[in-house]
Order: structure tokens, then sequence, then C-alpha cells
């Protein structure tokens, strides 16, 4: 048993592999709280899905990945800024608009015939073939979001629980949503070239959700969010290793099933208790 438990660890893919996650799971589960808390959860999946031509055209031309995103982004960002101000249409019309037309380009781009072999990665993700380069810069950008939370925990929690009052704090309720958009923006540039444009997300959210039903308290939920993150991190790519699965997929596999988890205990801890 514990030589089974050993083995996984003795090839340095998976080392890394686990350090991402480990990284990707402290960013997730304290940014992902923020998500729950502001119900950003379509936001968050709409800058995903909107980022994936401008990974598209950086693995194309050969630029790194997280200029190309960094691009996607803001490209995308700009067009719903544009197309929410139109007087017919409200703001998930103009999002929903938006990030399928960008999306449905990016999709042409990697089935285009000139495209080279393997963009079906920036889907899914390459867990599996993390680098030690990709590891330092997910280090510093997982550095650089935890900062900017922290700089930003007192407006964020004015406006996240009074938004109406969050001015008397002096907390600027549209900055702080910007604030947090570029977070997101930024915690989906850590992980997408791990997990893919796809399953990034589940790293935001699943781990977030789940524990939104196990604490009440905002420190609490990040702190479970977090734990929750490096738990089905591991538990994935033992998956991954004994079952011979995708990697990424895996791990998305475990957060769903930590959901289910965390549901249960929820819906069992508020049953009410049968007279004596």
């Amino acid at each position: 048993m514990l030589h089974a438990l050993a083995q996984p660890w003795s090839e340095p893919f998976l080392r890394r592999a686990l350090a991402e996650l480990l990284l990707l799971g402290v960013v997730g589960g304290v940014v992902g709280c923020w998500i729950v808390l502001y119900e950003f959860a379509y936001s968050a999946e709409s800058l995903a899905h909107a980022l994936f031509p401008g990974l598209v055209v950086a693995a194309l031309v050969g630029l790194p990945l997280l200029l190309g995103g960094s691009l996607g982004v803001l490209v995308a960002a700009t067009a719903v800024a544009i197309f929410a101000r139109t007087p017919l249409i409200g703001r998930d019309t103009a999002v929903a608009v938006v990030v399928t037309t960008l999306f449905g380009l990016g999709v042409i781009l990697a089935l285009t015939p000139d495209s080279p072999p393997g963009l079906d990665g920036l889907l899914f993700g390459d867990l599996l073939g993390v680098t030690r380069d990709d590891l330092i810069v997910s280090a510093a950008l997982a550095g650089a979001a935890l900062g900017a939370v922290v700089c930003l925990y007192r407006p964020l929690l004015a406006v996240g629980f009074d938004r109406g009052s969050a001015a008397a704090f002096g907390a600027r309720p549209i900055y702080v949503d910007l604030a947090l958009l570029a977070l997101i923006a930024g915690s989906i540039l850590i992980g997408v070239q791990a997990l893919g444009n796809l399953l990034v997300v589940a790293l935001l959210l699943g781990p977030s959700a789940s524990s939104r039903l196990l604490a009440r308290r905002l420190p609490a939920m990040m702190l479970i969010a977090a734990g929750i993150a490096a738990a089905s991190g591991v538990c994935g790519l033992y998956l991954s290793y004994y079952a011979d699965l995708a990697g990424g997929a895996s791990v998305a596999a475990a957060i769903v099933a930590a959901y289910v988890c965390a549901s249960l205990v929820s819906a069992v801890r508020a049953r009410p208790s049968a007279p004596v």
C-alpha cells in the first residue's frame, strides 16, 4: 500500500504537476470564494472561453500563451463593454454574444488546415507536461494575485456584503467589480496552460462552491476551498496515474466528487434531528 501511494511521486512530471495544482488550488480557493460571493460564476466561465482565440493566435505565431491570453481577455472585455451599452440588449446578452463569437473564432483558427497539431491541448491543457519554467511563471502570477487580494480585501468585503452602503466605506462598486474581474482573468491565465480553456473554471468554482456548503465565514471558506482543491489535485493525479486517464480531466472529476460529498454533508447537517 505504501509503495502504491509513493510510486507516482517518483516521476518528476507528476511532482511538477502536483506543484502546479497546489499553486492553482491556493489561488483558485481564494479568488473562487469571491466569485461565489459576488455571483460572478458566469463571468468567470465567459472570460475563460473568450480568451481562447488569443491563445490560438499565440500558439500559431509562436508567442507565449500568457501574452496571447492577456490580449484575448483585453479584446473580450472591450467588446463586452461596447455591446453592453446597446440599449436594446442587456449585459448578459452582450456577454453571451461576445463569448460565443470569440470562442467560435478560436475554434475556426484552431481547425484551419495550416494549424499545427496539438492545439487541442489549449482546450484541455497539458497538466502532465508542465515544465520548471511554467512553474516559475505560475508562482510569480500566483504571488501577484494573492498580493492583490490582500490589498483589495476590505473593499471586496464591503461591496460583497453591502453594495448599497459600500461607498460610505470608501469602496466604489464599479471599480471593485473591475478589479475582481481582473483577478479572475489572472487566475484563469495561471491555470489555462495546465488545465486548458475548458477545465480551468472547474478549479476556480468547484472547490469554492463546495466550501460554501461547509462554512459561512469567508476566511474559513478560503481555507476549506484551498484544501479541497489540493486534495482533488492529489486524488486526480492518482486516478490519472493508475487508470491511465488524462490528468486535467481526472482532477476535474475529483473536484466534482468533492462537491457531491460536500452537498451530502450539507444536507445531513441541515436535516432536523429526530425527537427523543
